[in-house]
């Protein structure tokens, strides 16, 4: 990606494994592929250890033990892709692997299975801005559980009703108390929709898909809520990756401005690049294309806060991506880090002024970088309000 000698590709290069079959514990953990869809490769991840190995996969996990990078890369470099290749829409239900497959995706707890390859691993890497890191990916020829899949109640009876619509499902699950994560995998396996409807999903699509759906949900009660009356100002860093939220009166909006400082993951050049994505009132039309998983993951954190106290609010955020993120972790890493962010205690100003001259103490570049590119801003300062009549 940047030339250099690879830090992550060398984590990989030391596990190094040489056999054609293992046993360990999924944490538990699926991957679908998007390349040459609808036929993708499919398959499972899983360490040649056994234990508690929900570390190695879960976002969660690693923002709330505070993980590092380096930790992170650990993680992953200790998993094997064990995949397969499946049409998306012609879902192999007598297909065993398939089968299995799903089986993971169901399971709250790290599984105990066995993997026959058809060859060894091969030392690969795949980097994406959504999904963490994949690696080591072999041909699987079977899998199989040494024990019993432990799954969730709500889970169980969610997956069985074939007569729900995936939004639906989506909504149950969520309501419930199931991790952002877990559901995602259950979406990807295609185990939530209607019956006829049910398919494979790339797990890179299914993140933002939950993401985006959950936070439409939300916004959906939140565009009718009383506006909030005061400026508030929210902040939080994790990675490398520092958030500033400024949440101000008004109709509900949301503009996210990304700044990759040099040296960054995506960035390896010597110029700061921007990306911008925004929404009005009534919702956006299309895909966030320039910050793109990164966009749902914050509206998510910031509808989750705006139900919480019942308002609705113009929302700016701006997040410095610093040369300390040097590997791609996933957007499941922002999600909690703009989610920590949204339960602090916010700082209460009198003014847009008074909130930006405090982010800027935080951060490293200048804050008129932002202010400068700013549609919400922008749209802030020359519109009158009613009350200004007054």
């Amino acid at each position: 990606m940047c030339g250099k000698p690879c830090p992550i590709l060398a984590k990989f290069k030391q596990f190094n494994f040489q056999k054609n079959e293992f046993s360990g514990s999924s944490p538990p953990e699926i991957f679908v592929g998007r390349n040459n869809y609808p036929q993708v490769y499919t398959g499972i991840l899983s360490p040649t250890e056994f234990g508690d190995t929900e570390e190695m996969s879960m976002p969660e996990l690693w923002h709330e033990k505070n993980a590092s990078i380096q930790d992170i890369i650990n993680y992953r470099s200790k998993m094997i892709y064990s995949r397969f290749v499946s049409n998306v829409k012609r879902i192999g239900w007598s297909d065993k692997n398939f089968q299995v497959m799903q089986e993971v995706a169901l399971a709250s707890k790290p599984a105990n299975m066995e993997f026959i390859l058809k060859k060894k691993p091969d030392i690969k890497v795949n980097l994406s801005r959504e999904t963490s890191i994949i690696g080591n990916p072999a041909p699987l020829k079977y899998a199989k559980f040494q024990e019993n899949v432990k799954v969730d109640k709500k889970v169980d009876y969610i997956v069985n009703d074939t007569d729900a619509k995936s939004a639906v499902s989506i909504k149950e699950l969520y309501k419930s108390g199931i991790k952002i994560s877990s559901i995602i995998k259950l979406l990807s396996a295609g185990l939530l929709g209607l019956k006829k409807q049910r398919k494979l999903v790339p797990t890179r699509w299914s993140i933002t898909a939950i993401d985006s759906n959950i936070s439409l949900q939300l916004i959906e009660k939140i565009r009718y809520y009383p506006q909030l009356n005061e400026v508030l100002l929210f902040n939080s860093e994790y990675l490398g990756n520092h958030y500033e939220i400024l949440m101000l009166p008004g109709e509900f909006s949301y503009e996210l401005l990304e700044a990759k400082m040099p040296g960054s993951v995506w960035n390896p050049g010597q110029e700061l690049f921007m990306c911008q994505d925004y929404e009005t009132w009534h919702g956006r039309k299309d895909y966030a294309h320039n910050c793109a998983g990164g966009y749902y993951v914050v509206r998510l954190a910031i509808s989750e806060y705006l139900e919480k106290i019942k308002k609705q609010a113009s929302v700016f955020v701006m997040r410095e991506c610093k040369p300390e993120y040097y590997a791609p972790c996933g957007v499941g890493i922002l999600r909690e880090t703009t989610r920590k962010a949204m339960q602090n205690s916010p700082e209460r100003l009198s003014s847009v002024n008074d909130a930006l001259n405090s982010a800027q103490k935080r951060m490293k570049l200048p804050v008129s970088e932002f202010i400068e590119k700013s549609l919400l801003l922008k749209r802030i300062n020359h519109q009158k309000r009613l009350s200004g009549f007054f």
